[in-house]
């Protein structure tokens, strides 16, 4: 069975190595969506695959270093885009979660990553 976990968070962030003139190299902000995906058997007992509150602690930390902080100051994310947040997050929250999936973030409401590790 597949489950999943929905978060937000506000963060502003710029992109260094896009072309001078491209407005992504400005400083700007989104109010980025972020869904983990888990895999997994319902336990027996407990009649699920896992707690959303231990999905809930386990992000915690994660999304109090994004929300409402500069994404370029964050070591490793020198160059925050989508793709590159996705797999920061991914490595972030995989040793602590095994049965994660894929994660998906949309930095808007039409534009996003889906990232399933390597």
């Amino acid at each position: 069975m597949i489950i999943y976990k929905k978060f937000s968070f506000d963060s502003a962030h710029f992109l260094p190595n896009v072309p001078d003139g491209h407005k992504c190299r400005e400083m700007h902000g989104h109010t980025y969506h972020l869904t983990l995906y888990l895999e997994g058997a319902v336990r027996e007992h407990e009649g699920w695959v896992v707690d959303f509150g231990d999905i809930k602690k386990i992000m915690r930390p994660v999304i109090d270093m994004l929300d409402h902080h500069l994404l370029n100051d964050i070591p490793g994310l020198k160059n925050p885009t989508a793709e590159l947040l996705a797999i920061w997050i991914w490595n972030k929250v995989k040793p602590q979660l095994p049965m994660l999936k894929k994660i998906e973030l949309k930095e808007t409401p039409t534009s996003g990553v889906i990232y399933e590790g390597i």
